[in-house]
């Protein structure tokens, strides 16, 4: 269908989305760039909250019309030339030139044909968008939404997949085909298994690269890097791994302890608050039940702020120099999992 008319005009959708990447809400941004809040949703709404993918210039062949030379047709034709003119001048055969002005332009045009309205339209029909693979299998479709009702994760549904059914390679889809599928709404899940998910969010947000966190505030005695060598081998029991995971609007907290090698995992409970302090003392009187050969080191993103004699009271502790999650990778898959997070008891709301 082509594009209606002026009414969305062209380069405003790529300069909201750049300042929804630089950090600006939604209302700002429409406000900034003089649209209505509503339109700006509307966008969102249509990409599941991510900016959509545009294909640049210079990825096309040149044997396509660009925009340059849409602008020239346009500013040749409303001189009065000739369709044969205009293919000489443009270095195009009359045949594409006529077939450009019959293509860009619409009953509902005024002016008659514009090289910018004309490219728009192009990119348009050159999206070729294609029903998605849940929408063509509803088989698929329907034991995808079976797992998200039960609160499983895209990534878990596609691994899932591709071992319980590995002679049907059509349903070895990954997991971003369900995350879009999801946020798009157009390929047959339901937007309202959004809830489902671990995150609950409505619409998709774009991560923050690792190192534009927040800096931690870390102890150069205590990095990462000084930790003992056998501590990479997982070889022995007694190397543990810490993190945090919070609840909503920070009204509760969980602490996780894993040993690298075991994988076993204990809770701290936090009914005080999360603080580096708190975390530290629930640290002390969870991990006080082991005996002295299982607590050699434990690594957390929050090592660093610790009370020093709560720290060394608890084990060798060492403090990850990244945010990263492969500083601790042990920690980072098992709050990856979610089970935790799902399955605690909530604070109050």
């Amino acid at each position: 269908m082509a594009r209606r008319g002026r009414k969305r005009r062209l380069g405003l959708e790529d300069e909201y989305w750049k300042l929804i990447a630089d950090g600006v809400g939604t209302v700002t941004a429409c406000k900034r760039l003089g649209i209505g809040r509503k339109t700006g949703y509307r966008w969102r709404a249509e990409t599941g909250g991510l900016a959509p993918q545009r294909d640049s210039e210079q990825m096309h062949s040149s044997r396509y019309l660009s925009l340059l030379d849409r602008q020239r047709i346009a500013s040749l034709r409303a001189r009065g030339l000739g369709v044969r003119q205009i293919a000489v001048l443009v270095g195009r055969s009359a045949s594409t030139v006529s077939r450009e002005l019959r293509r860009g332009t619409a009953e509902h045009d005024r002016g008659g044909y514009d090289g910018d309205l004309a490219h728009a339209r192009a990119q348009q029909r050159r999206a070729r968008i294609r029903p998605g693979r849940l929408a063509t299998d509803t088989e698929l479709c329907d034991l995808v939404q079976d797992k998200l009702r039960l609160e499983w994760s895209p990534e878990q549904i596609a691994d899932w997949l591709a071992h319980t059914y590995p002679e049907r390679v059509a349903w070895h889809v990954c997991h971003e085909t369900i995350y879009q599928a999801l946020y798009t709404g157009r390929s047959g899940l339901s937007r309202t298994l959004t809830a489902r998910l671990r995150t609950g969010r409505a619409l998709r947000q774009r991560r923050r690269r690792a190192l534009e966190r927040t800096p931690r505030y870390v102890i150069a005695s205590r990095l990462i890097d000084a930790r003992p060598a056998v501590v990479e081998t997982r070889s022995r029991c007694g190397d543990w791994e810490g993190d945090l995971i919070v609840g909503t609007a920070s009204r509760s907290a969980i602490g996780t302890v894993v040993d690298r090698k075991s994988r076993y995992l204990h809770l701290v409970h936090l009914p005080d608050g999360h603080t580096a302090g708190d975390l530290a003392v629930g640290l002390r009187t969870t991990m006080g039940t082991l005996t002295a050969n299982l607590r050699f080191t434990l690594t957390g993103t929050r090592a660093a702020r610790w009370p020093p004699m709560i720290g060394s009271a608890i084990c060798s502790t060492r403090a990850c120099s990244s945010p990263m999650p492969a500083s601790r990778g042990s920690a980072a898959a098992t709050k990856t999992l979610g089970c935790c997070a799902n399955t605690s008891p909530k604070g109050p709301t």
